[in-house]
C-alpha cells in the first residue's frame, strides 16, 4: 500500500509555503500595513484602500485563515486587527533586503551613464 502522507520535513515546507503564499499579494500586504495602525472595519478599509468589498473580503479571509488577522463582529460591522504583531518581524527584513537590492541597482545604473 502506498502512503499519501508527506514526510515530516516536506509537510513543514508545505505549511511554510502556504503561509508565505498568503502574504504574496500586493493587496494583502497593503491590508497588513494599513492595519499596523490598529483595528478597522471592513467598510473603513473599503473607503481608505479604495477596494471593492467582495475583493477585500476574499483577501481578509485568506489572511485570517493564515492566522495573520483576527476578526470580531459588533452589530453589523466586522472589525479586523493584526493577530500577531510578529508578522512585522517577518516583513521588516524583507523590506531591508529589497532596499539593499534597489541601492545595488541604482549603483549599477549610475555607472551606465559613465560608459
Amino acid at each position: 500500500m502506498v502512503s499519501n502522507k508527506l514526510p515530516v520535513n516536506e509537510l513543514v515546507f508545505k505549511i511554510k509555503t502556504d503561509f508565505l503564499r498568503s502574504l504574496a499579494h500586493p493587496t494583502r500586504l497593503a491590508i497588513i500595513e494599513y492595519l499596523k495602525r490598529g483595528e478597522s472595519t471592513v467598510g473603513q478599509m473599503v473607503t481608505d484602500l479604495g477596494l471593492e468589498q467582495s475583493g477585500l473580503s476574499k483577501h481578509l479571509s485568506t489572511l485570517r485563515q493564515a492566522g495573520i488577522l483576527s476578526s470580531r463582529q459588533e452589530k453589523v460591522s466586522v472589525y479586523y486587527t493584526i493577530k500577531d504583531k510578529e508578522i512585522f518581524d517577518v516583513l521588516r527584513p524583507i523590506a531591508e533586503i529589497l532596499k539593499r537590492k534597489l541601492k545595488e541597482s541604482e549603483h549599477i545604473l549610475s555607472g551606465l551613464g559613465k560608459m
